[in-house]
């Protein structure tokens, strides 16, 4: 008898303990998700003379933005960024885009760089997003417009362009760099014993790529051990005017320097 009691206390205990680490999960998970570094208000990002800095202002956070403005553009790519670090970390082959006389438009989500404000929910997120592209939409109308993400950023980009082919306003281009077919799918690989109902940030791609009429490109490192590439493979099969492109010994924090990896960026905003 003395060893049952034991036991259910045991069982009961251990129960406790997974019940509570649970229910730190989803209360604290902007923690595990998102890892910020912020920098002083009067940081300057780049000292690139055709590079601009302005705020916009949404409710609860004032958010930085980073515009490579050039003199006749052939277009804009609105770029999105991954779940660390700031924009200064993510100012990495703007040449490319230089070259092909593209402008870009990047932001700071709330609580990253020099964006007040902390990330509340997956609706925030979006409305965020929206809020800086419609800010910028009308400076490129009757030019060609790319949505990109990387990494976290790849659903936002999956979910604007998707929104904007349901308003008639579809992207030439939609490219995602290291993509997670939904942030649930992710967290189901890497954290099996997390009931999937705890994520509140399912960052579902997958369901809004499938909504996308435009042309999408696909780009993953074959060592990619943080988001494996079979997440962008499943992508890019559920998308047949998908393409894919492996770009050979990259992982995932360094894609971006394989030579592979600019011409695949170069060729696809090339086409357009």
């Amino acid at each position: 008898m003395a060893y049952v009691m034991f036991a259910i206390g045991l069982v009961l205990a251990l129960a406790a303990v997974y019940a509570a680490a649970i229910g730190w999960l989803y209360l604290r998970q902007e923690r595990l998700l998102f890892e910020p570094e912020q920098l002083p208000a009067d940081h300057t990002l780049s000292n690139d003379a055709d590079v601009r800095e302005s705020f916009i202002e949404v409710p609860g956070a004032s958010l930085s933005v980073a515009h490579l403005q050039l003199p006749a553009p052939r277009g804009v790519v609105f770029f999105l960024h991954g779940n660390s670090g700031n924009l200064q970390k993510w100012f990495t082959g703007l040449d490319t885009f230089r070259e092909l006389n593209f402008d870009v438009v990047m932001f700071d989500y709330r609580g990253f760089g020099k964006s007040s404000g902390r990330i509340e929910s997956e609706a925030q997120l979006h409305a965020d997003v929206r809020a800086v592209w419609e800010q910028f939409a009308p400076q490129y109308a009757g030019k060609r417009v790319v949505i990109s993400g990387q990494s976290l950023g790849t659903g936002l980009a999956a979910s604007l362009s998707a929104e904007l082919c349901a308003a008639g306003r579809a992207p030439d281009l939609t490219m995602m760099v290291s993509a997670y077919s939904s942030m649930q799918a992710l967290g189901a690989e890497l954290y099996p014993w997390v009931p999937s109902r705890v994520l509140r940030y399912p960052l579902a791609t997958l369901s809004h790529a499938c909504r996308l009429t435009g042309r999408l490109v696909l780009i993953h490192g074959d060592k990619d051990t943080l988001i494996p590439m079979h997440h962008s493979q499943a992508l890019c099969k559920a998308m047949p005017q998908a393409q894919f492109l492996c770009v050979e010994g990259a992982g995932h924090s360094d894609v971006h320097q394989f030579p592979s990896f600019r011409k695949g960026v170069a060729a696809a905003l090339g086409c357009l």
